[in-house]
């Protein structure tokens, strides 16, 4: 045998570790993203608002990354779904309502509040009426395709 001969458990375990990369790539941008959400929430607390509204815009770059990513390297998941809406939720509803409390709607107390909320609600909402509405049309269509 050839020094420079691939064995075929060496080429299986190669794979292994490719695959297992390209399903990481998505979750790390999705984890990049839910950082800016995070980071945004941060910076609105210490009173910089211009940089946490600079994180939701950077969170919705990375969000629409981390789903072509998926579908390019075709390591679309259950999980990388269920993870990008709760990473949404946090960027997308949680970060903007408490940039919108802190920057104009503290002086309304607990109506300022109850506005900001009333954001995040409407954006978890949304999101899980979304989840719902995949799984639904997902199996919709394997009942018609299989006919």
């Amino acid at each position: 045998m050839l020094d420079n001969e691939i064995q075929p458990e060496e080429t299986g375990r190669k794979k292994m570790r490719i695959k297992k990369g390209v399903y990481l790539l998505p979750n790390l941008i999705t984890s990049a993203s839910l950082f800016g959400g995070f980071y945004s929430i941060i910076a609105s607390l210490d009173g910089n608002f211009e940089r946490a509204a600079i994180a939701i815009i950077i969170s919705a770059v990375l969000d629409g990354l981390d789903g072509r990513v998926a579908r390019l390297t075709g390591s679309s998941s259950k999980f990388g779904v269920e993870y990008d809406s709760l990473a949404d939720l946090v960027a997308f509803g949680l970060a903007p309502g408490v940039l919108i409390f802190t920057w104009a709607l503290r002086p309304f107390g607990r109506y300022g509040w109850l506005a900001a909320f009333l954001f995040v609600v409407c954006g978890a909402l949304r999101l899980a009426r979304f989840n719902v509405q995949i799984t639904t049309i997902e199996s919709g269509a394997r009942r018609w395709s299989s006919t």
